[in-house]
């Protein structure tokens, strides 16, 4: 390979930087229609009366639905229950209010202001209710089962995880606070619709996946699954979307109504304030762990017990528990997973779901019990090696952790620290130093490529996959030129639109190895065709030649690898023949899962893909993303502040695609790790339900200042048993423990064990 592996700047790059790439907001449109929400300002409650007169009188308004005539729509069946939405309750159908920021009116007018204005004259009085709020601060709300956690049931039991506990001779028994997160990428959701003469509807919207988005638009529309080609949904870029952009949500219905009703394209564009509300969030969360082991750190027994938020809108269960199903060899183990109701809105897939928060209660954990045992953090992790995968029983298709261990301590530094907490000083500032482990599940979904190779040596590529800031239109030119040994600037990548073949969406940092495996198959296919016209071209150098020994040499060639003398291009072969271009589709993934449509092909329900990518296909072996995080962090003892001072992440994610945009990803989760761990909370008011700071000056993300010297070490191991390419994934692994590296850093430093995030001078100082 040639291209694959290098750090080629972003192809998309110039696009971005010049203002021309356009994203959905940006999409122009004839005789666009504006639509603004209006949101609820109770938690819990009743619409008494909601008066429209002003506004729909006001100056440009073209509609107002409010639950008094909005269409009725089915509701959306449930992710957990093999459905494509998380909020199950749809938009503007009833007078109740289950949260501060409900939906309960669309104002369209003829520009955006005009809404707005409109908007602001509604008036609604309500009867409140007092709501239900804080995970655990009411005891006569009892946590409640979820019906599965991301396909699986929500408890696990492995061996005798409470006799084992009873039996051990050394004991953790501990429980770690994650309050509400929030996603805030830099663009807000947005979606425009329109409704052709012909029935068919046109979507553009910022979705992390169109195919996902069609099937869930259906469903709400009340748009059977066979004819839900008759939606075509668009979304070629987007600025950030970390999950909360993965689902559907009443934002994309609510204009495809408004513009069916107009007869007319209606765009809705949420404010910062309505990103809080109105697309999820990360569950808060309280974990309780017990871990037993014997006196020289062997684990005997782990009971790892996950509550997070639950929701009248729908289900969602943080899967915080998985992590701690398969990461250590631990003979009993127990997780649960549990919800308490409350007045809140439903929360969603957040990067690293699951992992992220499992990692910092399970890794906090293991660190509490290396000092009671005064083993090495890093020693004892090493003592718990999981050679197979112990959840499933079966070996992992790779698994290069130890040298991530190994490698990484090696080059942080790791073996120069003083074991006792707050023996290590600069200054005045107290040094620590963390670690903690990483793994992300390398789960491969469905996807689909077509590839065309046209008579002017050009190659076009398309399928369904999105580009959500990663690198995908960077790397799957890459993947694709090295496939037909072309040069990168002659393939074009087209993405993001239901028109093309069918990718799942980019989740669980699965486009690289679902969707490159497809795109070298196609490329592959369509060299095939190339090859067979060239060997029945008496004209050809390979005529004769078998075309399965004629393979891509490079510089847009194709040839004999062993004679030099015998080698044509794609360009003069097609030319020579008469032939405009040769193309083919190919798949790669779970198809017995999909079916054919007018359009191509789709997958049937989402929670049938997702149980066969979880059981079935992962076959003999079982597949993660592994990695070991370790941090230096700086504590004032006088105020507490605490300051990151280094980072380094050594990862396990198969063949390495393109350096610059894997490191891209590793430094962007590793950031996100750092807000976790020392900034990100979202405060609801404790009688109000509201929250306190729905923006970006009360939220606090981590900025240049925060963010120390990132290294980054990639073992770059292909592993061939996860696809052909030997690519797993990089973006949601490199979250995963942070959170407790930097804890178990601040330990080390003051001797104070903090479990409760995000941690700052409120905490030190107490």
């Amino acid at each position: 390979m040639k291209s694959v592996g290098t750090p080629l700047a972003r192809v998309d790059g110039l696009l971005k930087v010049t203002g021309t790439a356009d994203f959905t907001a940006d999409i122009p449109l004839d005789n666009l229609a504006h639509a603004v929400l209006l949101q609820a300002t109770i938690a819990c409650g009743r619409i008494v009366d909601i008066d429209t007169t002003a506004a729909e009188a006001s100056t440009g308004v073209l509609l107002v639905l409010t639950h008094r005539n909005m269409p009725k729509l089915p509701r959306p069946k449930a992710f957990s229950r093999g459905g494509g939405a998380h909020q199950t309750v749809p938009a503007l159908q009833d007078d109740r209010v289950r949260q501060a920021g409900e939906n309960i009116a669309l104002v369209v007018a003829e520009s955006l202001e005009e809404a707005q204005h409109a908007a602001t004259l509604i008036r609604v009085e309500y009867e409140e209710e007092r709501p239900a709020l804080g995970l655990l601060g009411d005891p006569s709300r009892q946590p409640y089962t979820p019906y599965k956690v991301v396909g699986q049931p929500p408890d696990y039991r492995r061996g005798r995880a409470e006799r084992a506990l009873e039996a051990a001779e050394a004991t953790i028994d501990q429980s770690y606070h994650i309050p509400t997160e929030h996603h805030n990428p830099i663009e807000p959701a947005a979606s425009i619709s329109y409704w052709h003469d012909d029935g068919q509807l046109t979507v553009y919207d910022t979705t992390q996946g169109v195919y996902a988005m069609r099937m869930g638009l259906a469903q709400a529309l009340g748009i059977s699954r066979r004819k839900s080609s008759s939606i075509r949904v668009v979304s070629r870029f987007l600025g950030g979307g970390f999950g909360c952009k993965g689902f559907m949500w009443p934002r994309t219905i609510l204009p495809a109504v408004a513009a069916r009703e107009l007869g007319r394209p209606v765009k809705l564009e949420l404010t910062r304030a309505q990103m809080y509300t109105s697309i999820g969030y990360r569950s808060e969360t309280l974990q309780r762990i017990r871990l037993g082991a014997r006196s020289d750190g062997t684990l005997t027994s782990i009971v790892h017990e996950s509550t997070s938020t639950g929701s009248d809108m729908g289900e969602f269960a943080e899967p915080c528990a998985h992590i701690t199903q398969m990461l250590y060899a631990c003979p009993n183990v127990t997780t649960t997973h549990r919800l308490v109701r409350q007045s809140v809105g439903v929360p969603t897939f957040t990067r690293a779901p699951g992992e992220a928060p499992g990692s910092f209660a399970l890794e906090s954990a293991l660190d509490e019990l290396a000092y009671q045992l005064s083993l090495d953090p890093l020693e004892l992790r090493l003592r718990n090696y999981a050679d197979t995968d112990p959840e499933h029983h079966r070996p992992w298709s790779s698994k290069g952790l130890r040298d991530c261990y190994l490698k990484g301590a090696e080059q942080f530094g790791w073996p120069a620290r003083n074991p006792e907490p707050g023996s290590m000083r600069d200054g005045r500032w107290l040094v620590g130093y963390g670690m903690a482990s990483a793994a992300y599940s390398s789960l491969t979904w469905p996807a689909f490529a077509r590839v065309r190779i046209s008579a002017d040596g050009s190659v076009l590529v398309r399928c369904a996959a999105h580009e959500i800031g990663t690198g995908t239109y960077t790397v799957m030119t890459q993947v694709t030129a090295d496939a037909l040994g072309v040069r990168p600037a002659d393939v074009t990548f087209e993405l993001g639109d239901t028109r093309y073949p069918f990718t799942l969406s980019a989740a669980s940092s699965s486009t690289a190895r679902s969707v490159a495996p497809a795109i070298h198959a196609a490329a592959l296919a369509a060299h095939g065709k190339v090859a067979e016209l060239a060997v029945k071209d008496r004209r050809s150098p390979l005529f004769g030649a078998a075309a399965r020994s004629v393979k891509p040499v490079g510089g847009g060639q194709l040839g004999l690898a062993d004679d030099p003398s015998r080698r044509d291009t794609y360009a003069v072969v097609l030319t020579r023949n008469g032939v405009e271009h040769v193309e083919e589709r190919h798949g790669y993934g779970v198809v017995p899962f999909l079916h054919t449509t007018a359009s191509g092909v789709a997958p049937k329900p989402i929670g049938r893909v997702l149980r066969a990518a979880t059981g079935p296909f992962a076959g003999r072996y079982s597949t993660f993303d592994f990695g070991a995080q370790f941090v230096e962090v700086r504590v004032d003892p006088d105020l507490g502040i605490v300051r990151v001072a280094r980072v380094l992440g050594a990862y396990d994610i198969g063949r390495v695609l393109n350096p610059r945009t894997a490191r891209n990803q590793a430094v962007g989760g590793i950031t996100w790790g750092i807000g976790m761990a020392l900034m990100e909370q979202s405060r609801t008011h404790p009688r109000l339900g509201k929250y306190a700071s729905p923006n970006l000056s009360g939220y606090l993300v981590p900025t240049n200042a925060d963010v120390p010297d990132i290294d980054v070490l990639f073992l770059d191991q292909p592993d061939p048993l996860v696809n052909p390419l030997g690519v797993k994934g990089v973006g949601e692994l490199c979250v995963v423990g942070i959170a407790a590296a930097i804890a178990n850093a601040v330990h080390h430093a003051t001797g104070r064990r903090l479990r409760d995030l995000p941690i700052g001078p409120h905490a030190l100082l107490d």
